[in-house]
């Protein structure tokens, strides 16, 4: 039987009763499919030493439960860091002219709209602009010139197709 063959056996014959147990370790159905799903994926990477494994099913057992542990150590941590820093700000929902703008920006080329955005909404410099992008002062203003003019037909059209369905 190929590496390939037991890992598809034993996958077969143990998924449902490692989910099972693990669901009865952590308490959380959905945590247990995924840290043995993790722990099958890990069975995979290494598909020689599993198959050389005397007891792969405790092996997976293992494995999973090891994953649940970790991620259970990381959501923790987390869980203090945020309890830490207080709760997230307040973020009003964005205006109709907002939402148009971001959509006339997704439209442009991608080097004006990474002018533009840098220039205008970051607030940075023409100068620091064209260090952050890799290009020279000259090209940025002609992106910020060419994506202003861009954004003005752009935003013209979308008030036009406003009006006509009002």
């Amino acid at each position: 039987m190929s590496d390939a063959e037991l890992i598809d056996e034993v996958y077969s014959g143990s998924f449902q009763r490692l989910v099972v147990q693990l669901y009865a370790v952590t308490g959380d159905l959905a945590e247990a499919q995924e840290a043995v799903q993790e722990a099958f994926v890990r069975a995979l990477a290494e598909p020689k030493r599993f198959g050389r494994l005397v007891n792969p099913e405790a092996w997976l057992r293992r494995v999973a439960i090891n994953v649940s542990r970790s991620r259970y150590r990381r959501r923790r941590a987390l869980e203090v860091l945020l309890r830490r820093i207080g709760p997230p700000p307040v973020v009003p929902d964005p205006s109709p002219q907002h939402v148009a703008l971001m959509d006339a920006l997704r439209r442009l080329p991608v080097g004006q709209r990474h002018a533009i955005a840098l220039h205008y909404l970051v607030d940075l410099p023409v100068e620091e602009v064209a260090l952050t992008l890799g290009v020279s002062t000259g090209t940025v203003k002609s992106r910020l010139s060419r994506g202003r003019a861009a954004l003005a037909t752009l935003l013209a059209d979308l008030h036009l197709d406003r009006s006509h369905h009002v």
